[in-house]
């Protein structure tokens, strides 16, 4: 019983319901391996891959290959929290936090709730996209890149749906052509779990920072006010 094993059982309910296949989780992982490309500080800087290298990966559990699994690495992420008053004398441009919320399944379980309901997603996230959402006064429409916790592919998937940026079933087409630098939606332009690094997420919140700071390695070309991570 591994991690893998868990979201793989998750993933092919989604498949079967949504018609998603293995090339559009392949669609996150060659986004996520483009913008790490870029990126000095990520494990697979220099190396991007293309669908046909995702699609020709071993399998791990299916429907996950290789690639659609992060690597196991170390790491460490600071982050410095204080009042708008005190961030207005520091020497960094200050990224305001909008809104916060947490959620879990039953038991803490997420990965491995194979018995309940609604097995095909993950409704954890959307309470909590709700939460963010009526705390912010903020829409998905707002937001003008995101961070999502990509330690497999699939999540990618089900968390643009849950958090409000496209239809049930529909994240297969978002991913298709929006999810890139210069996309409608770019993600993890750090290069996620899956391309910078696996530290769990926090470096998510790093390029957050970065790319309200605008100091991002791929920061996005249009004017941008909202990060959701």
């Amino acid at each position: 019983s591994t991690p893998a094993s868990f979201v793989a059982m998750v993933a092919q309910r989604y498949m079967h319901v949504s018609g998603a296949t293995g090339e559009d989780f392949g669609a996150v992982a060659v986004a996520d391996r483009a913008h790490a490309a870029n990126n000095p500080k990520a494990f697979f800087y220099g190396k991007p891959i293309t669908l046909d290298d995702h699609q020709n990966s071993r399998w791990i559990a299916e429907p996950l290959r290789l690639l659609d699994c992060c690597q196991e690495s170390d790491g460490g992420v600071a982050l410095v929290v204080t009042t708008p008053e005190r961030a207005k004398d520091l020497k960094q441009v200050p990224a305001v936090i909008a809104a916060a919320a947490q959620g879990s399944g039953p038991d803490q379980y997420i990965m491995t709730s194979y018995y309940r309901d609604g097995l095909a997603g993950l409704p954890e996230m959307g309470i909590v996209g709700n939460q963010l959402w009526e705390q912010s006064g903020l829409a998905p429409k707002d937001i003008q890149t995101a961070i999502l916790y990509d330690h497999f592919t699939p999540y990618v998937l089900m968390q643009l749906e849950e958090l409000g940026f496209c239809d049930r079933g529909d994240a297969k087409n978002f991913v298709a052509d929006g999810i890139e630098l210069g996309g409608r939606l770019p993600i993890n332009t750090h290069g996620g779990q899956l391309g910078e690094g696996y530290l769990h997420g926090v470096n998510g919140i790093a390029e957050g920072v970065r790319l309200i700071r605008g100091t991002s390695v791929n920061q996005p070309p249009k004017n941008l006010a909202n990060v959701l991570v």
